[in-house]
């Protein structure tokens, strides 16, 4: 599984590279614009992501305007709904505007910080990934 995490508070990035990369090899990127290059790269080198983990609150790009912009991106491709990217919205605010924004536009999964690993591990369950 290649697995893709937007992050820009270092410790968070740490704990969920350290946890996720026993399941797949994992890139880290810092802000909004870093994750849509990773994003189109992939894509171009055919090696897409199969679960991007996005925080909400990013410099630069936000979260939520990374995931609209990938789900505009994957629409205008034609994916098929079965080989869209996973995205889990990661975030330490309690703001469900911004979740509920992210779930309209295609977010498949929402985590709190700090990361409840086992309540991860049963999302990427549920979503097919392990």
């Amino acid at each position: 599984m290649k697995i893709l995490i937007a992050e820009d508070d270092l410790a968070s990035r740490r704990f969920l590279s350290k946890f996720l990369s026993q399941y797949g090899e994992v890139d880290m990127v810092v802000d909004g614009l870093e994750a849509l290059d990773a994003y189109l790269i992939s894509i171009k080198e055919n090696s897409p992501y199969d679960l991007f983990c996005l925080d909400i609150m990013m410099p630069k790009v936000d979260g939520v305007k990374v995931l609209k912009a990938i789900r505009e991106y994957e629409a205008k491709q034609a994916v098929a709904q079965e080989q869209r990217v996973k995205v889990i919205m990661t975030t330490a605010l309690a703001e469900t505007d911004y979740v509920n924004q992210a779930f309209e536009i295609g977010c498949e999964a929402y985590a709190a910080k700090p990361i409840d690993t086992n309540k991860m591990l049963e999302v990427m369950k549920k979503l097919g990934l392990i």
